[in-house]
């Protein structure tokens, strides 16, 4: 299973071809794909049209769904966030370090093609795919 960042998401619903989009494309075929609320809401809040909002919804809903945050990860990722500035790295979207700690938490490789996660590959130990 891996977990599949809404920057891999929003380049696969528009048609754009990537290392990571291909990546998804097979595991799509292959394994479970796990999509987490905040990565859910971060995608589908993008759809403009309806009916393009209707169809990406029915793709998801049929991954593996998980809550991604919770009291216990809400401290961890405020404890990682900390780690990170302590270390000289700005994070510069809390939500990334809330998915990048539940994935740590959860054993689970994130497929992104977001920069700001390699610090928190580095320093925190996300697994990454590709």
């Amino acid at each position: 299973m891996i977990v599949a960042d809404s920057s891999v998401w929003i380049d696969y619903f528009n048609g754009v071809i990537t290392n990571q989009t291909e990546h998804l494309h097979a595991y799509l075929q292959e394994e479970p794909v796990v999509i987490g609320d905040i990565i859910l809401v971060e995608v589908l809040q993008g759809f403009r049209d309806d009916g393009d909002f209707r169809k990406a919804r029915q793709l998801l809903d049929t991954l593996v769904f998980m809550e991604m945050l919770g009291r216990d990860l809400a401290v961890k990722s405020a404890q990682n966030y900390r780690h990170l500035r302590r270390k000289g790295v700005t994070v510069r979207k809390t939500i990334d370090i809330m998915i990048a700690t539940f994935c740590i938490e959860s054993d689970l490789p994130l497929l992104h093609s977001d920069k700001d996660f390699e610090p928190m590959r580095r320093h925190l130990g996300l697994k990454t795919v590709v």
